[in-house]
């Protein structure tokens, strides 16, 4: 069938000798580029039709809140930082919203000339949703107000730290990556600073800092990582037949104590790597038989972790 069809093409271009080569160039090209264009498409037809499917760009989030009342937080500006960078303006209203923002954690910071806020500043942390209702109050101005800066140091743990600000006035803030922070439009009074960042320790643990009159800088901590420690349990054998050996520990002297191996333990050793950094616990064992029963408790030693 099909070797006949192209028999019959090929007449067809014989039988027009009275046309221009010029058309039965174009013809020819016709006739050749039907099975081409059948079996495998034909570029020159098909050319711009492909398409690539569109880039699911990734899911992004906001941040919103009212400055109150309108009259302070109208046309105020809000400073955005963290894990990104951003400043806005709150609307007649005093509502103001940063989008397009990761997960992450940031700080919000409102300022506008003859106002405080409080708090001054306050966290905010992203993670698969938006942020609502991180509110502001404004209050005019009717005396000079002050800042407390410092820097934690070095800034592998001063970087991104949250720093919490508590007593004559509530905020929080976050370093930036040298490690400095700074509260700002503060009265005078007695106030509490206390860095944190996960994995760190800090020396001090935090500082009481009184304005009067003046702000006050160098408010300065050391942040320490903390070193993983464990605890090696050695014991001797029951004068009994036994199955094998449970641990307690308690983090007060007699108990009560909680089992901390998830089965028995068949040797006379156990490690327990669960502790946490500045804390005593105190340990005791019991012996179990072949048919789970338990001793009572042995001797406690406690153990002080750095």
């Amino acid at each position: 069938m099909r070797i006949g069809q192209d028999r019959k093409a090929g007449s067809a271009l014989a039988a027009l000798p009275e046309l221009s080569s010029r058309t039965r160039r174009a013809l020819l090209c016709v006739v050749a580029l039907l099975p081409a264009v059948v079996a495998w498409g034909c570029s020159g037809i098909v050319s711009g039709q492909n398409s690539t499917a569109a880039q699911t760009p990734p899911q992004t989030y906001s941040i919103s809140g009212t400055i109150g009342p309108a009259a302070g937080g109208s046309g105020a500006t809000v400073t955005l930082s963290g894990a990104a960078a951003a400043t806005t303006t709150a609307d007649g209203s005093g509502n103001y919203t940063f989008a397009g923002l990761a997960n992450g954690i940031y700080a919000v910071t409102p300022s506008r000339t003859g106002y405080t806020f409080n708090p001054s500043a306050q966290t905010a942390t992203v993670s698969g949703a938006n942020v609502t209702g991180i509110n502001f109050t404004a209050t005019a101005q009717t005396g000079q107000t002050f800042s407390i800066s410092g820097t934690i140091s070095p800034t592998t743990g001063g970087s991104g730290a949250t720093v919490a600000l508590s007593g004559t006035a509530n905020a929080a803030t976050l370093t930036n990556s040298l490690g400095n922070y700074t509260f700002t439009s503060l009265a005078s009074g007695t106030y509490l600073v206390t860095p944190a960042n996960s994995g760190f320790t800090f020396s001090p643990a935090n500082q009481s800092v009184t304005v009067s009159a003046a702000s006050i800088s160098g408010v300065n901590f050391t942040a320490t990582a903390q070193v993983a420690h464990t605890v090696a349990l050695t014991w001797n054998a029951s004068t009994s037949t036994v199955s094998g050996y449970n641990a307690y520990r308690s983090t007060v002297s007699g108990g009560p104590y909680t089992k901390i191996n998830p089965s028995v333990v068949a040797v006379l050793n156990y490690a327990d790597s669960t502790v946490l950094n500045g804390t005593t616990y105190y340990y005791v064992m019991t012996a179990v038989d072949s048919s789970n029963n338990e001793s009572t408790f042995s001797n406690e030693v406690p153990a002080a972790i750095p």
